[in-house]
């Protein structure tokens, strides 16, 4: 294996992480409807835990509501369930073939708990980005240990990765102040 080809696989590792992040934010609530909040709800279908994302078709037709539609309207029960179960906080309006989610505007209690939350997850995904740096590095090292690269390419290599590194804890630090933003939307 090349320096180029470790960096390459280093820098997939660290768009995972930075993908992960992105995940994350998307689950959390802020005061505006969004499909993601309630697409990884797991409902108990004929006793198998399904995605609800899998179950229904889940819409926003405004700012502040998801309608979720159920593929099969003998789930729909089911599906109510499963929403008060979740930590998501909304309790659900049913008229027997549509589920109504709607998003009450967050307190201002609410969005300083939400945004020391965001920054927590952007802190672990940076985190997650300097241990791939970290492996990277170890293996680069143990390369030139191995004379499989030279010194030179060792340093070039470490720039690389460092390069790599920062600009993806920039990413994230581009993702937290969107997040930011958007939770501080009255």
């Amino acid at each position: 294996m090349s320096a180029k080809e470790v960096l390459r696989k280093i820098e997939e590792e660290m768009q995972k992480a930075v993908e992960a992040t992105k995940r994350e934010f998307a689950e959390l609530r802020s005061g505006r409807a969004n499909p993601k909040m309630v697409e990884g709800i797991r409902v108990n279908y004929y006793g198998t835990p399904t995605l609800l994302k899998e179950l229904a078709t889940i819409g926003i037709p405004e700012a502040r509501l998801v309608v979720i539609n159920p593929y099969d309207p003998t789930s729909l029960k089911e599906i109510e369930k499963a929403i008060l179960q979740s930590a998501l906080g909304i309790t659900p309006i049913s008229d027997g073939k549509i589920i109504r989610l709607i998003v009450p505007p967050l307190s201002e209690e609410r969005r300083g708990e939400l945004i020391k939350i965001v920054k927590k997850v952007a802190e672990e995904g940076k985190v997650s980005i300097r241990t791939v740096r970290r492996n990277g590095k170890e293996c680069v090292r143990k390369m030139e240990k191995e004379k499989k690269i030279s010194e030179d390419d060792r340093f070039k290599a470490e720039e690389e990765l460092q390069k790599i590194t920062e600009k993806y804890i920039e990413e994230i630090d581009n993702l937290l102040e969107n997040k930011e933003k958007e939770l501080k939307e009255v």
